[in-house]
C-alpha cells in the first residue's frame, strides 16, 4: 500500500478530528495502526482535537476500607546464625551495661579473628574503639555482643511492641 495524496489528506482530516490511529487504519483500510503512527510523525502532525472518549472520566468514590493495610511480619538483621548458637542463661543471667576495660579496647588495625569486632562510640571521634573481647567460636562478637546482635525473631517483635 502506498500513501497517495487523497489518502494523506484523509489521514490529516481524521487525525485532526481526533480519531485514534487504530480507527484511522480501519477507515483507510489495508494499513496498520503503526503505519498510521509512522506517517503522522513523518508529516509532523500534532495538536489533535480531543475525542469524546478522551475526555477525563469522573473517578469512582472509594470506600475507606482500601486504606486499611495489613501489617506484615518483617525480619530484620542477620538471622542466619541466630538459631545456630544458643546462649545459656547460666553464662550470663542478664544483659547489664558492658564496661570495656581500657586494655581490652582495640582499634581497627588491632582486630583479629579472636577479638570482638563490636564498635563502641561514634566513628568520627577519637574515643571510638572496638570491644576486643574474646569471640564466641564462629562469630565476630563476644558472648555479650552476640546476644545483642543475634536475637530470636519473637524477642525482637516483643521488644519492638513495648515502646508503643
Amino acid at each position: 500500500m502506498s500513501w497517495t495524496e487523497e489518502r494523506v489528506e484523509l489521514l490529516k482530516k481524521l487525525w485532526s478530528d481526533g480519531l485514534s490511529a487504530s480507527q484511522i487504519a480501519a477507515e483507510l483500510g489495508g494499513i496498520t495502526r503503526n503505519a498510521v503512527i509512522g506517517k503522522v510523525h513523518r508529516l509532523g502532525l500534532s495538536g489533535r482535537a480531543k475525542s469524546a472518549s478522551a475526555a477525563p472520566r469522573a473517578r469512582k468514590a472509594r470506600s475507606p476500607s482500601h486504606m486499611l493495610r495489613m501489617a506484615r511480619a518483617s525480619i530484620r538483621g542477620n538471622t542466619a546464625l541466630a538459631h545456630a548458637y544458643e546462649f545459656e542463661a547460666e553464662a550470663a543471667p542478664g544483659l547489664i551495661e558492658n564496661i570495656i576495660p581500657i586494655g581490652q579496647r582495640r582499634t581497627i588495625l588491632e582486630l583479629t579473628e579472636q577479638t570482638c569486632r563490636w564498635p563502641i562510640g561514634d566513628p568520627g571521634t577519637s574515643e571510638f574503639f572496638f570491644c576486643g573481647g574474646n569471640t564466641v567460636s564462629g562469630l565476630p562478637y563476644c558472648a555479650y555482643h552476640s546476644r545483642i546482635a543475634y536475637q530470636a525473631a519473637a524477642d525482637r517483635r516483643r521488644d519492638r511492641r513495648q515502646p508503643r
